[in-house]
């Protein structure tokens, strides 16, 4: 197998190659460096079958859809992530072949809903869920301390001692650890409990990553950034949200409510359907959209997309244009659906 760092900076990326089949898999990749990737797979002699993320990241560009584009390689994300383009959702547990190389993905959510790691030869990849010496933050993208807590207790940490740990970001100059040395070392988890863990993470008062509202809902979205004036994060907290239920409450043939539904046209019909009687408007259409609904400016409006991240972001910039009673589905149409309410799908 190969297996290399890229970047050589704090953000980690990973190439995985079958030197048997020159098949490969390239993890985390970084908008900057893509130049640099597609020379190291030259080097090698590989092909890249795919592309994955981790977790959907707030201090980089992701450059999988840029690798796919180039290479023809399949992005691999997991069900759960927000962003429309994906040829593989994965889930806890699936396996991953990348030519003699079977890998196993584990869902390890806490940084961000989304987030995963992959399990290989004597190895795993553990995104910002486990960091050698620390974790991944949990104080924004819907991070949850708890949940983290569990990933790594119930998940990570009962893998054998001596598997090497690899992970998405190091800020230390560390390259790599153990399952074991974290378990014994790692002064956020050792020895802690569930609830002394979120009382640490909830106490770190750590900076935002630099250009986070662009980062975050750039690689949330797949959208670059000139087609949209993205709110801030102040913006996106201010989103009212509505769970499902709500939202099954004020929607049907009777109401008067407008469900706009900001995935893209391939989504709205796609795995997870629509909420009927909703109206498609893709996000990078939205701002310009708005003037055919300027009578709907003090109606109900509900924001709908696949996790509800782009959905709140459209709920946000339709607030900033006087747009007065905006909300959104939380988890959007992931949760709508895991609830087993009724879809359309049409075409």
């Amino acid at each position: 197998m190969i297996f290399q760092e890229l970047n050589n900076s704090i953000c980690k990326t990973y190439l995985l190659g079958c030197e048997a089949t020159g098949r490969a898999l390239i993890v985390d990749p970084v908008s900057t460096r893509t130049d640099r990737y597609l020379a190291m797979l030259a080097y090698h002699g590989l092909n890249l079958d795919y592309v994955l993320d981790t977790h959907t990241h707030a201090d980089h560009r992701s450059a999988c859809g840029e690798l796919s584009v180039l290479t023809g390689a399949k992005i691999v994300r997991h069900f759960t992530g927000p962003q429309p383009n994906a040829d593989i959702h994965v889930l806890d547990g699936d396996p991953l072949v990348v030519g003699n190389i079977e890998l196993k993905v584990l869902y390890t959510p806490g940084h961000t809903p989304d987030g995963i790691s992959l399990l290989g030869p004597e190895r795993v990849l553990t995104g910002d869920s486990l960091l050698v010496g620390g974790t991944g933050r949990t104080d924004f993208a819907a991070g949850d301390a708890g949940q983290q807590f569990d990933s790594i207790s119930k998940k990570l940490f009962t893998l054998p001692d001596e598997t090497l740990v690899f992970p998405g970001h190091d800020y230390r100059g560390n390259t790599q650890s153990t399952i074991g040395h974290e378990k014994r070392n790692n002064p956020r988890l050792a020895g802690k409990t569930r609830d002394q863990y979120i009382a640490i993470m909830d106490n770190l008062g750590l900076p935002l990553p630099e250009q986070i509202q662009e980062v975050l809902q750039i690689n949330a979205t797949d959208v670059e950034d000139s087609e949209i004036n993205y709110p801030s994060i102040c913006e996106l907290n201010k989103v009212f949200q509505m769970n499902a239920e709500s939202v099954l409450d004020e929607t049907g043939a009777d109401s008067s409510t407008l469900v706009i539904d900001v995935r893209q046209d391939q989504e709205f019909n796609g795995e997870l359907g629509h909420i009927a009687g909703a109206v498609l408007i893709p996000l990078n259409r939205l701002a310009a959209k708005t003037t055919e609904f300027e009578d709907d400016r003090d109606r109900k409006i509900i924001t709908v997309c696949r996790a509800g991240v782009r959905s709140t972001t459209a709920a946000a910039i339709l607030t900033a244009l006087n747009f007065t009673d905006v909300h959104n589905l939380k988890g959007g149409m992931i949760e709508w659906t895991r609830k087993g309410f009724s879809v359309e799908r049409k075409g």
